[in-house]
């Protein structure tokens, strides 16, 4: 085999790789890609799809939950500008998963786990429920299917004490029966599937060192 054959696969070599790990980086493009429009060239007018005009300077992680000028929408603006850390989306996320464990923390009674995410007035309204069920002798059995909705219906920021206030609207299904000492079922139906409303607000000071938010108050 010639030099001149050997060098031209080596050649051939360094630039398959080359082109591999370009792919690797910048990944493979697919679907319509827009050509650049060439200098002094016009062409026939292209009907272009309505879409979505998002001004600048509105936060699409707020956007896409309140009109970002609303009353709402600059509450949570004030909630990042005091914590930059702070995501709507994640926020909502994190909500849903509360709202299923309290819910349930409620149904099973325990007091203890409600007192850690609930304020002082929110707590003793869920106990005295709890503490009435157990002076009777009664007992719930439920079971979350899951949540259908949530919402976020209005949001509040205090300047003065950095407290923020989100109230979200929950629609949960869920299975429930009400049982009397000896188990026996006094109110509800183990295979009916019924449907829940719940407006609960949650509120924490902005930018301090303990994550949690609390449950303030509650509505349906």
């Amino acid at each position: 085999m010639s030099n001149a054959l050997i060098q031209l696969l080596v050649l051939a070599g360094v630039a398959v790789f080359l082109v591999l790990r370009l792919k690797s980086t910048l990944g493979t493009r697919e679907g319509f890609e827009q050509k650049p429009k060439m200098n002094g060239q016009s062409g026939p007018a292209r009907s272009r799809p309505n879409l979505e005009v998002v001004e600048a300077g509105d936060d699409p992680d707020i956007a896409d939950h309140v009109d970002p000028k609303s009353k709402s929408g600059l509450a949570l603006a004030a909630m990042k500008t005091a914590e930059p850390d702070f995501n709507v989306t994640e926020f909502l996320s994190g909500a849903r998963g509360a709202y299923e464990m309290l819910l349930m923390a409620f149904e099973d009674g325990d007091k203890d786990l409600l007192k850690q995410f609930l304020s002082g007035d929110v707590y003793t309204s869920f106990a005295n429920v709890i503490e009435a069920r157990e002076a009777e002798g009664l007992r719930i059995d439920a079971t979350f299917i899951g949540v259908r909705e949530l919402k976020l219906t209005a949001a509040e920021f205090n300047r003065t004490t950095n407290e923020g206030e989100v109230t979200i609207k929950f629609v949960a299904e869920l299975t429930s029966v009400v049982r009397d000492q000896a188990g026996e079922i006094v109110e509800g139906n183990a295979e009916e599937i019924k449907r829940q409303k719940d407006v609960w607000s949650f509120a924490r000071v902005m930018g301090s060192e303990d994550p949690n938010w609390k449950l303030v108050s509650t509505g349906g």
